[in-house]
């Protein structure tokens, strides 16, 4: 049995956020001391160490289960299925959707049943429910996608990650710059014509490690609002991902007959730049290898971290050619890799 990715989808906001619409911002540390530098200066060390020039912000009256709509409509299309074929509608999101200037974040009905209401399915065993995993969410959604298939109990899955991080960031916090909306999708289905996924790997630490990423107070102590904002503690996450995400990639292409050498491509979240350059280099270190040319798509510069958005996004962008050098062809074997809140880590290795 192969179980691979039969279509995909992806819907990237058409607001655009530049690095110089920050200038107005007021910047403070996490005890409410203003940050020194100039606006200037931040940015341009913020755009040095993430590589972020730009991001995508939702229209006004868009929610995430909006976007992601559209993103898995532009799935189905892209499958050439039916829609009511779909035995479940698996969507990763972190804060559901959050209405423009409202700070209450909306789950009921689940984000993945208003999807499959915006889609018009009849059908009542299409089966829709959220996850909450972190940034790693659509590969989770991917693996359990995998279970369902492999068990009898399902032959055609969605698999959505989607996410309006805009309405969830603190304006008085430099780290919000890196936070962006978006939403990517895929068909996960029985296939003798598409890809396999060849193996997977997931963990998570909890054990110290819980708290790296959480909802805080407003940097601003002149603040008035009863809000709370996405908050990390971002050198933490960074000594984490370089220690934890290589070996579960290894670990992961180890269960495989796979050399790393066949690897063609790494689609890994879209975080920050250098952590991400720096997570796939102590991955080949592991094998004594150098990390090869083109091995890493990136869409950070020009849509920043839209979460679990990033991977189905960045995905779809290369299997239509839309990212300049990167191309993946049948036969191609490529890793999928995450980390994020719970600390989450997780990887796929896949055959395209």
């Amino acid at each position: 049995m192969n179980i691979g990715i039969i279509g995909t989808g992806c819907y990237v906001p058409s607001r655009i956020i530049e690095n110089s619409d920050f200038t107005a911002h007021e910047f403070f540390n996490a005890d409410g001391s203003r940050i020194p530098q100039t606006n200037t200066v931040i940015i341009e060390k913020f755009k040095s160490i993430t590589g972020i020039g730009e991001r995508r912000y939702a229209k006004d009256h868009q929610n995430t289960s909006d976007l992601a709509f559209f993103a898995a409509e532009s799935a189905i299309t892209n499958a050439k299925i039916d829609k009511e074929e779909l035995d479940y509608i698996i969507f990763a999101h972190n804060f559901g959707d959050v209405s423009f200037g409202k700070s209450q974040a909306d789950t009921v009905p689940t984000l993945a049943t208003r999807v499959k209401h915006h889609l018009e399915i009849k059908n009542p065993k299409c089966v829709a429910y959220d996850i909450l995993f972190g940034c790693p969410g659509w590969i989770e959604g991917v693996i359990q996608a995998k279970a369902f298939i492999k068990s009898g109990m399902a032959k055609k899955c969605l698999v959505i990650g989607a996410e309006t991080l805009s309405r969830v960031v603190d304006r008085n916090d430099r780290d919000s710059m890196i936070y962006s909306d978006g939403a990517g999708a895929a068909i996960i289905a029985d296939t003798d014509d598409g890809g396999s996924i060849l193996a997977h790997n997931s963990a998570t630490y909890a054990n110290g490690e819980a708290n790296y990423l959480f909802f805080g107070a407003s940097y601003s102590k002149s603040s008035q609002k009863d809000t709370n904002y996405i908050k990390m503690y971002g050198r933490k996450i960074y000594e984490f991902a370089l220690t934890k995400v290589p070996q579960a990639m290894k670990d992961c292409l180890d269960s495989t007959d796979i050399s790393i050498q066949e690897v063609k491509k790494i689609f890994i979240h879209q975080a920050n730049e250098k952590m991400d350059e720096a997570i796939v280099k102590r991955f080949y270190k592991l094998y004594a290898l150098e990390m090869p040319a083109d091995i890493m798509p990136m869409s950070i510069e020009k849509l920043g971290n839209s979460s679990v958005a990033t991977i189905p996004t960045l995905l779809d962008l290369v299997k239509r050619g839309k990212l300049e050098n990167q191309r993946i062809k049948t036969g191609d074997v490529i890793i999928f890799a995450s980390v994020g809140a719970g600390m989450n880590v997780n990887a796929i290795v896949y055959r395209y």
